[in-house]
């Protein structure tokens, strides 16, 4: 059984978190920008990393320190994305550097992400001056102070945590993220964090975190963009005591719920905080014909600027959910469709055999108002479903990023 906890990346045994202001922002003194998370002792780690062709300088350099699939730290900075930046490998080493001193390990240990700006040089001597500062605060109740030093334009803070047993050892798994811009499948300009104390093995990490990674943040859309930057990083420190999963069977299924289970409702925070935004958008379709299927078009649904556009104005405007379904590429029969707008105060069937039903457009609207919308699709094609997860776009999206450097 999975129960949600508190404590987000510290929730887990061992791992502690600081999060300070050094400079890096340089618009508000209130922002924190470093941020840091610490196991007692070493973990075995993977990652997974944006699709985008042009990487940023950190991913370069937490690949290499991941190729023993250990580590012990990871060091963050927002305000400067080190992206197609002067001196960036130098740079994101140097920062991976100041850590391990401080800390007494090795270099290779540490972990190292950025967000922020591209293109602009990474302010090294003021990241440097603070790593001192930010060692000193670490605390096993610092997972708050670091889910902010990593914000960006992100309006609220991203952290979540469960508890789950295996081996009769009550285990706990926990993590942090920020993203709300630049946000579509194959990861957006996010950063997420998560650790454990179950005991697994180097392999079986690195094979969760990926079918993990497919079911949440890989079914996140914002606004279309793929970022330089998106990182997701997995620390297991084994300090929970358990038998540790070498390989796939009943306790690796466990622990991938587990890790499944954050992954999704820290991937549902970063939609429902996309830049402007105003609604979350679950997009369930089902009786598709297979599960790849079901996600190309849930993908398609909530990726179309159109179909955002209807729902910020509350508009059950299905049409558009139709011809994002017809461009998705996948080959369906359209007089089996049914589409119906969701929220917690009600549900409306808004077509049915692909064809329009008469609705009562006041109902449609009072459901659309709701912050929370689901758009329910059923094929009626085969036994298969996919859930993605997007937000409307909003005369705030354009104010945002058309100023987003000044």
């Amino acid at each position: 059984m999975i129960k949600f906890t508190n404590g987000g990346v510290c929730a887990a045994q061992g791992f502690k978190a600081s999060g300070i202001h050094v400079g890096v922002k340089t618009k508000n003194k209130d922002k924190k920008d470093l941020a840091l998370i610490v196991s007692d002792n070493e973990c075995t780690a993977a990652a997974v990393y944006t699709k985008n062709i042009v990487k940023a300088a950190p991913l370069n350099i937490t690949k290499e320190h991941l190729i023993n699939g250990k580590a012990r730290a990871v060091f963050a900075n927002s305000g400067n994305a080190n992206a197609c930046a002067p001196y960036g490998d130098e740079n994101a080493l140097r920062m991976c550097k100041a850590v391990a001193n401080q800390l007494n390990i090795n270099t290779e240990d540490v972990l190292v992400a950025s967000t922020g700006v591209i293109g602009q040089t990474l302010p090294i001597d003021i990241v440097e001056s603070g790593v001192k500062t930010l060692v000193e605060s670490l605390s096993y109740e610092g997972s708050d102070d670091a889910a902010a030093a990593i914000m960006t334009t992100d309006l609220t803070k991203k952290e979540c945590a469960v508890e789950f047993v295996i081996d009769n050892k009550e285990l706990t798994l926990g993590g942090i993220a920020k993203g709300s811009g630049m946000i579509h499948p194959n990861m957006g300009t996010m950063l997420a964090f998560i650790t454990t104390d179950c005991l697994i093995s180097s392999d079986m990490i690195s094979k969760a975190l990926i079918e993990a990674t497919n079911v949440s943040f890989n079914r996140v859309s914002v606004d279309g963009d793929t970022s330089t930057n998106d990182m997701l990083t997995l620390m297991a420190n084994g300090l929970g005591g358990n038998v540790e999963i070498t390989e796939t069977g009943k306790n690796y299924g466990i622990f991938l719920e587990a890790l499944k289970t954050v992954c999704i409702e820290l991937a549902k925070m970063i939609a429902s905080d996309g830049e402007g935004a105003t609604h979350l958008i679950t997009c369930r379709v089902y009786g598709a014909k297979s599960e790849n299927e079901a996600e190309i078009i849930s993908k398609s649904i909530i990726s179309s600027t159109l179909t955002k556009a209807a729902i910020f104005g509350n508009d059950a405007n299905w049409g558009r959910i139709l011809c994002a379904m017809g461009y998705s590429g996948v080959e369906f029969d359209t007089n089996k469709v049914n589409i119906a707008f969701e929220s917690n105060v009600g549900c409306i069937k808004v077509c049915e055999d692909g064809k329009g039903l008469a609705f009562d457009e006041k109902t449609a609207k009072t459901i659309l108002t709701e912050h929370d919308i689901t758009i329910d699709v059923n094929l009626n094609e085969g036994e298969f479903e996919c859930t993605c997860w997007g937000c409307d776009i909003t005369y705030d999206y354009i104010k945002i990023n058309g100023d987003y450097r000044s």
